[in-house]
């Protein structure tokens, strides 16, 4: 039978550091990807393609990470239902982590040809792997240790996350120049230095140890889950859908529809994306304390039908090419997937059981993924090289948000729920 560790409870601090760094380096890894893809993936790896078609390609690359993730969710979620939170944690970043500075260093198109864009969607495919790993442990780390009725508060930490890495991987960008886009990459190996010193010196959460005790452990436990609760799982990352596809929209795609469309400068675009992502983190944080008063359901119910009416405010707003209204289309757009990302650290762990509930909030958030995070950016590059303008792109983003929508409406109130 599995031991548990020692009931040694952290600290608050030390579970918000542990998931908050966690969280940031990871999506640090991710996020540079995204900004090469924008900016220069399709001239360092497609260079033989014309210039709509190489940045399709980039793209395409960078949607293979999201295939993966539900792959990744499937690998640690059994280990972490299995064996426990914290020590997957380690071995998630490691997977980012090395995949990523590998990337830095692989020689481009015109030092091995084809070979370059096959191994980097290989190892772009190894990104999406660990990073399916690493948010479901992180908030399950935040959750599993909180207070009844603050699980929202505390899940504040790993969803700020996202919004730390963009920031960090912005600034590298901004520092490095394209003419230096590995020097972000390479440097993840400090990142993960540090994150796993953190990682490593944090306690087994009581909710895994009392599963332990009890000898509630499934054998296989995504193949509970989907016995038990398959359904929940699809919901669930139906309701993830609208945050990604807002977060994507508007960075990834935006990025690079900003300054090649345009023809805003680049560091103007990266400097408005870091503007942008403030209003993220104060969506994250405002609609993660409200769920813990009101419940999560109503919260994700309300930024649901904010994004409905967003998506076609955005682009009109960024087609004017005023610095200050692609500011505007770009901040509105991340508070809102703000307000429908923050309650989702603590909904989605408690929708499942503790006996697969690694597995099923990975999985949840990983799936919405695919569809949310995965397809926008080519959808709209597509839909812009197809002339059916800016209202198409707003129209298809207002369509993800009623998928969530639906999905959040036909999902339980989870808030009272006891993990």
């Amino acid at each position: 039978m599995i031991q548990a560790p020692a009931a040694v409870r952290p600290s608050t601090a030390r579970i918000a550091i542990a998931s908050l760094t966690g969280t940031a380096i990871e999506f640090y890894d991710f996020f540079i990807y995204g900004t090469a893809a924008a900016l220069v993936f399709n001239e360092a790896f497609f260079p033989q393609l014309d210039p709509l078609a190489g940045t399709l390609a980039a793209f395409s690359t960078f949607a293979v990470a999201f295939v993966a993730r539900p792959l990744g969710s499937a690998i640690f979620g059994h280990w972490g239902d299995r064996v426990g939170r914290t020590s997957v944690l380690v071995v998630s970043l490691l997977v980012m982590g090395l995949s990523t500075v590998a990337i830095g260093l692989l020689p481009d198109y015109a030092a091995i040809g084809v070979a370059a864009p096959a191994l980097l969607v290989a190892l772009r495919f190894l990104q999406g792997i660990g990073l399916g790993g690493e948010w479901g442990g992180a908030v399950l780390l935040a959750t599993e240790h909180a207070p009844p009725g603050e699980r929202g508060r505390y899940a504040i930490f790993p969803q700020l996350g996202p919004a730390v890495g963009f920031v960090g991987a912005t600034v590298a960008f901004m520092l490095a120049g394209t003419e230096h886009w590995r020097v972000p990459f390479v440097a993840s190996l400090l990142l993960v230095v540090v994150g796993l010193y953190i990682r490593v010196r944090i306690a087994e959460t009581p909710v895994f140890r009392e599963a332990v005790e009890q000898g509630r452990i499934a054998r296989v436990p995504v193949a509970a889950l989907l016995r038990a609760q398959g359904g929940r799982v699809l919901l669930g990352a139906g309701a993830m859908v609208i945050g990604y596809t807002l977060f994507y929209t508007s960075t990834t795609y935006g990025l690079a529809y900003g300054t090649r469309t345009l023809g805003i400068e680049r560091d103007t675009m990266l400097l408005i994306s870091l503007v942008a992502v403030v209003f993220m983190a104060a969506g994250i944080v405002v609609s993660a304390l409200i769920s813990d008063r009101v419940g999560r359901r109503r919260t994700l119910i309300a930024g649901s039908l904010a994004a409905v009416v967003w998506g076609p405010v955005m682009f009109p707003l960024m087609d004017t090419g005023a610095t200050a209204a692609v500011a505007m289309a770009m901040a509105g757009a991340l508070f809102v997937m703000g307000l429908v990302y923050g309650p989702m650290g603590a909904y989605l762990p408690e929708l499942f059981l503790t006996e697969y509930r690694y597995s099923g909030a990975s999985l949840a958030y990983s799936l919405g993924g695919v569809v949310g995070g995965a397809v926008p950016p080519l959808v709209a590059t597509q839909m812009q090289a197809s002339g059916l303008g800016s209202l198409a792109i707003g129209g298809y983003v207002s369509a993800m948000a009623v998928l969530s929508l639906v999905s959040v409406l036909i999902l339980p109130e989870t808030r009272k729920t006891r993990l």
